[in-house]
Formats: structure tokens, sequence, C-alpha cells
């Protein structure tokens, strides 16, 4: 047993992998958490968020003693929050304890922090991060909690403590979903070894503590990768992949993007049909129904490579009759499908930051679990071939109907003389405040149009997701006038951009 200077109720800056410094306070754990195994840590809230963890000794410092070498870090607006929120608790804490000097010690005195015991255990199970968020999960220990809960805000722009993987940490996310169930109940653990958390909501969050993430770090899996497609997304899906050590054979139509890979330790494929028959697992992301076909159904198709027992990932967001036609052609050679559609961007996909979306064969799933950490933060399976799709473009439609709807509202307060950066600062202080809207509309401000996700690839979305609500009788206003904006903005020249160029419909 090993003792520290800090103790339960200190106030500290603790550090996560790659992420900055945040304020926290150290608490007692739940009873029924254990500690990681080997790791000599203590278990921190953090202020301005929902999240608590477990965090190394190392990797922890005094709050006064570092308060303005952390402030000089980081100038972010959620950082800021976090610090304001610390320095209310000191204030409701100072105030209370003053309240409590002018009653005397009627009440009997208070106990004194008790240092925090720092345990090396041998347990099996390694559960690094717990997320509560409720009043009642909050330890006897912790004064004021109801200070900390009604702040809420969500963490610095980019950073999570609890759901945003980090490579040196097994946080990684599954959810494993039955289209038929209720989501309370409907989330299965891909193995026995995950950490399940039962929220008030009703929603049950599973993370991995499986053999992939051990001591701390992915375990990538034996299995020979294939990777088909090294677009905006592809490109920093596979060099996630080779980051975490896979065996990787890579393709495009375009050899030469092959080349920086190749230098990083990737193997070049000479065709579709070649890299399936040397791999266990093709993974495919290209831009749209047609080329997903042909790369597989075409000359040199990845059908031709197909063999029994051989799997295929098909990542593109395409509609779910392609899927649907790709699944059965592939599981009829006595291959094994799997859809992954990812949501995110350029910059998510670099930084390993996806969310995967998962359908099809589990087992197929379950095999690409090492992959899926690399690549993302997040995955769900939704069951069988072509929800994947389904729910894959109802969030673009969303999204790209949300961004013309922003860029909407800019050239309107422009129209009729308003700030747009004033509006901007308005909208970022409001309900609608994320990163999304506010990298979107300064990179419009700026005139930097810069793709991190296709225009014309935005539109093929909402064209498709149109497309589905028609099958399904179901209307889609909202989706066929933005739709309508953006094939304006291709006829502009614009396909080639970012989707926030959806702006320069407005003025012209």
């Amino acid at each position: 047993m090993a003792t520290v200077h800090l103790r339960i109720g200190d106030l500290v800056w603790g550090k996560l992998g790659r992420y900055p410094p945040w304020p926290g306070k150290i608490v007692s754990p739940p009873k029924d958490l254990k500690k990681p195994r080997g790791k000599k840590c203590h278990f921190v809230k953090f202020f301005g968020t929902e999240d608590h963890a477990w965090i190394k000794v190392e990797q922890l410092k005094p709050y006064h003693a570092h308060k303005e070498e952390m402030i000089k870090i980081n100038k972010g607006k959620r950082f800021q929050q976090a610090v304001d929120a610390v320095e209310d608790f000191l204030k409701k804490a100072k105030g209370k304890d003053q309240n409590s000097d002018s009653k005397g010690e009627s009440k009997g005195k208070k106990t004194p922090n008790k240092p925090l015991k720092i345990l090396e255990e041998e347990d099996e199970d390694l559960s690094l991060c717990v997320s509560l968020s409720s009043p009642k999960d909050l330890t006897d220990s912790d004064p004021e909690p109801s200070t900390i809960e009604r702040l809420g805000g969500g963490p610095c722009s980019g950073f999570k403590w609890e759901s945003s993987p980090v490579k040196d940490d097994p946080h990684f996310h599954h959810f494993l979903l039955s289209q038929s169930e209720k989501p309370a109940s409907s989330m299965e653990p891909i193995s026995k070894r995950l950490k399940i958390i039962e929220e008030d909501t009703g929603s049950t969050s599973i993370q991995a503590a499986d053999s992939t993430a051990i001591n701390g770090s992915i375990t990538p899996t034996d299995k020979r990768i294939g990777f088909l497609g090294l677009g905006l997304m592809g490109s920093g899906i596979v060099s996630n992949l080779l980051k975490m050590g896979h065996v990787v054979t890579v393709w495009n139509r375009t050899a030469e993007k092959c080349d920086l890979f190749i230098q990083e330790g990737a193997r070049l494929g000479r065709t579709p049909a070649e890299v399936a028959s040397m791999c266990d697992i093709t993974f495919s992301c290209v831009s749209d129904p047609k080329a997903a076909r042909d790369l597989v159904m075409g000359p040199s198709g990845v059908l031709q490579g197909i063999r029994p027992g051989k799997c295929y990932v098909e990542m593109s967001t395409v509609d779910p009759e392609t899927i649907t036609e790709l699944s059965q052609v592939i599981t009829s050679r006595g291959g094994r499908f799997l859809e992954a559609p990812v949501a995110g961007s350029q910059q998510l996909s670099n930084d390993g930051m996806l969310v995967i979306l998962a359908a099809g064969d589990r087992t197929v799933y379950e095999d690409c679990s090492s992959c899926f950490q690399a690549m993302g933060k997040t995955s769900f399976f939704l069951g069988e071939a072509g929800n994947a799709a389904r729910m894959m473009l109802i969030l673009n439609m969303v999204q790209g109907s949300f961004m013309a709807t922003i860029a909407e509202g800019l050239t309107l307060a422009q129209a009729t003389g308003q700030s747009q950066q004033t509006f901007l600062d308005i909208l970022c202080q409001g309900q609608m405040a994320s990163t999304f809207v506010d990298q979107k509309c300064q990179n419009i401000l700026q005139g930097n149009f810069k793709p991190d996700y296709y225009l014309k690839h935005i539109q093929k979305d909402l064209r498709l997701a149109i497309s589905m609500g028609d099958m399904a009788n179901h209307p889609t206003p909202m989706a066929a006038a933005a739709n309508e904006v953006y094939k304006r903005a291709k006829a502009l020249d614009q396909s080639d951009n970012d989707i926030s160029a959806v702006y320069r419909a407005y003025i012209h």
C-alpha cells in the first residue's frame, strides 16, 4: 500500500491521455467500482461535465498551486466555464463554513478528510471510467452536488473525459441494438468482459474492457486487413489502423494516393479482387452506390476474391437497397458481410473519433472490434443489414438540413443589416451551441470552404434520404427544401467544397 498527499475532497487538475488538464475534485468511488489493476490513481469528478474517471497520481496536480499555469495553457470557452464552476463551488463552500462557524459547534465537529488509499489490486476486470449523471450517484463526501450538476454544458470543444476514446485507454464504447426491442433493454454486451452502467434515464452504456484492450492500449487483431478507397474519410481510417499496429493492404482507384500509406507500412494491392483474396477482412469506403457496386461486381472486383469465410465491410454511405444487393452477392460466395457507415468528418477521421453504425453479420462486427477502436470513439450494432444505411441517411439528412438553415440565417442577418459575427456569438451561447456550428460558421465568415465533408456527398445523402422517405410513404419536406439549395450550390461549382459552401447558394 502506498499513500499520497492528495485527499478525498481536494481540488485538482487531472489529465487523461492527449486531452488538456481539467479541473476536478477527488471523491470516493462507488462501492462496486473496482480500481484499475496495477495502477495508483484517484477517482476524480470533473467540474462543468457529468464525468468521473480514475486518474493516475502522476497525472494529478493540486488545483490552487497550478491554477495560473493551467489557465495559460487552455483558453477555451468551456474550460473557462469549468474554472468558473470551481470558483463558484469554493465561494459556496466558504459561505457554508462561515455559516457553520456562526452557529457554533452544537451539531458536532466535521470528520476530517481521510487520506485516499492507493491499492495495487490483482482483479482481472479493468474498469477505468464511469459516468454518473444523477444527484444520487454523488458520494456523501462530496458537498454541494447540485452545484456541479446544474452547471452541465458538457466538456470543452472536442474533449470528453468519459466517452471520448483515448488511444492509450480502453474507453471505446460498443452499443449493440436490437431494432425490435425497447431502448432501455436493447443493448447487449459484445463479450463478457464489459463494464455495464445503468443510468436513471433507462439507457445502458456499454464500455469495452475485453481482450482488445490490454494494459490500456489496443491490441490489434491478427487478421489481415484490406482497405479500398483512400478519400477524405478512408485516408484517416487507414492511418489510424496502421498506427494501432494492424496489418493493412490498400488499394485506390488513383494509385498515387497509396504511396503515403506504403511509406507508413501498408502493403499495396493491385486490384480490389487481389486485396479481398489476400485479406481476412476487407473494408471499403467510396463515394456513392454506383461506386460501391462497381467495386464489388465490376472487373477485378471484390467478388472475384471472396472465398468462404472472407469478410467484407461496406463503410460507404449508400441506400439500403445497395446494401441488400451487396450482402446477397458476398454471402452467395460463402463470404460474411457487414455494413459500417461512419458519422463524422475528415478531421474526426484523422483523429480516430468517428461513430460507427454497423449492421449485418454480428460475428464480423466482433472480429472488427480492434479496427473500430482504432478508427472511432463509439460503435453501434443495429441488427440486420440495411439498418445502418437507413440510420446513416437519416443522420446526414438532419445534418444537411441544419447546415442549410444556418447558412440561411447568416445570409438573412446580413440582408437585414445585422452583424453575422454577432449572430454567431449569440448562437454559440444558446441551446444550439456546438463545435459543428462554431467551426462551420467561422469557416463561412473567413471564406474557408476546404472540404471536411464534400457538399456533393451531403446532397447525395439528402437525395437518398428523400427517396427512402418516399418508399416508406413518409413526408420529408424540410429535406426536400434543403436538397434544392444544395443542388443550386452544385450548379455554382461548389460540389468539391465543404458542405458549408451551401452558404454561396444564398448569395448568388
